[in-house]
């Protein structure tokens, strides 16, 4: 927890407290549901929920904006964006069912009120509509753009970007933003200039604008 203070100092008190809840009931689901790898649950805060925040580091969400998750697996981004930004509309999905379950049950134990989990793929999320798009090394960005472009409205709900698609991803990326058909106008962060730690060497923030 202390590196997340390191970065961030306005925390509101409730804030502090869910961030605080976070270490016990991930620790507790994932005995039951592997839904954080075994080797990185004793640095949830560091690779987990810091690097969620890498979104909130660059992207400030105006209240009411609405935003998807895309294959939220145990809630990130979702879960640490959505105590950052409480009066910002969450929706995180996945398909994979037990993994929705953790996520949902996080959510109430920590009172996020903001948060909706939904159980099935972005793609099939029929009449829905949304300001951004978040992800965290769920699939190829041509992938995740061919997903969520239809799914976001055009416009702008935060200082920082207009309305698009914001994905964490690792390793090299040069081909992937190549073969997206992307490359002119995706725009890309090092997470180990935002954050100087050691675990987000080759991390990096993607974004993507609405076409």
């Amino acid at each position: 927890m202390e590196i997340i203070l390191k970065y961030f100092a306005d925390f509101d008190k409730e804030q502090i407290v869910q961030l605080l809840q976070l270490e016990g009931l991930y620790k507790e689901w994932n005995q039951k549901i592997n839904v954080i790898s075994r080797k990185d649950i004793d640095a949830l805060y560091e690779k987990h929920v810091l690097h969620s925040l890498a979104i909130a580091a660059l992207c400030s969400f105006d209240d009411g904006a609405e935003v998807v998750d895309i294959g939220t697996g145990g809630g990130f981004p979702g879960i640490p964006l959505a105590i950052f930004f409480p009066k910002v509309k969450f929706l995180l999905a996945d398909s994979i069912g037990k993994k929705i379950k953790v996520v949902q049950e996080v959510a109430d134990a920590i009172g996020l009120k903001n948060v909706t989990a939904v159980h099935g793929r972005v793609e099939e999320l029929k009449g829905r509509s949304f300001d951004y798009a978040v992800s965290r090394a769920v699939a190829p960005l041509g992938d995740l753009w061919t997903w969520i472009n239809p799914l976001i409205r055009s416009g702008q709900k935060s200082d920082d970007f207009p309305n698009g698609l914001i994905c964490l991803k690792g390793g090299d990326l040069e081909k992937e933003i190549e073969d997206s058909g992307l490359k002119k106008i995706v725009q890309v962060w090092a997470v180990n200039n935002i954050f100087p730690e050691p675990a987000f060497e080759e991390k990096y923030m993607l974004y993507v604008p609405k076409l």
